[in-house]
């Protein structure tokens, strides 16, 4: 599996605030596929980006408590729907719980959810965009 993240996603509660931190405080910019209900934001190698905590949980099938969920997601994308369920299927074999087996997303892609074995890293998502 190659070494390398693609998407990290903050679960934030106030996007609106968010934003007004990251974009007009820092200056950063917004990438042409932000909306009302979620901010990517280009980094030097990989994209951030900032959603609905709940949102983020409920996609990742997980509790919004942060019982067993951090509140953010790493996310690994690949181009293939077959390629998604390869690295689920490794990291499974190297450890990780299955959260949420690979699906087609409501967004258009297809992607899955595990856990790391050390849970403070949340959950890592293996998505395809």
């Amino acid at each position: 599996m190659e070494q390398r993240l693609t998407l990290i996603t903050l679960g934030i509660s106030n996007l609106e605030q968010s934003a007004k931190f990251y974009l007009d405080g820092l200056g950063w910019k917004a990438t042409e596929d932000s909306s009302d209900h979620i901010i990517f934001i280009q980094m030097n190698g990989f994209v951030m980006s900032l959603y609905s905590q709940s949102e983020l949980a409920a996609d990742a099938t997980v509790n919004e408590d942060r019982s067993d969920f951090r509140g953010f997601t790493l996310a690994y994308n690949v181009p293939t729907p077959a390629q998604v369920d390869r690295v689920l299927d490794f990291a499974v074999q190297a450890g990780a719980k299955l959260t949420k087996p690979a699906q087609k997303a409501t967004w258009g892609g297809y992607s899955g959810y595990f856990q790391t074995p050390m849970v403070f890293f949340g959950k890592l998502p293996v998505a395809l965009l």
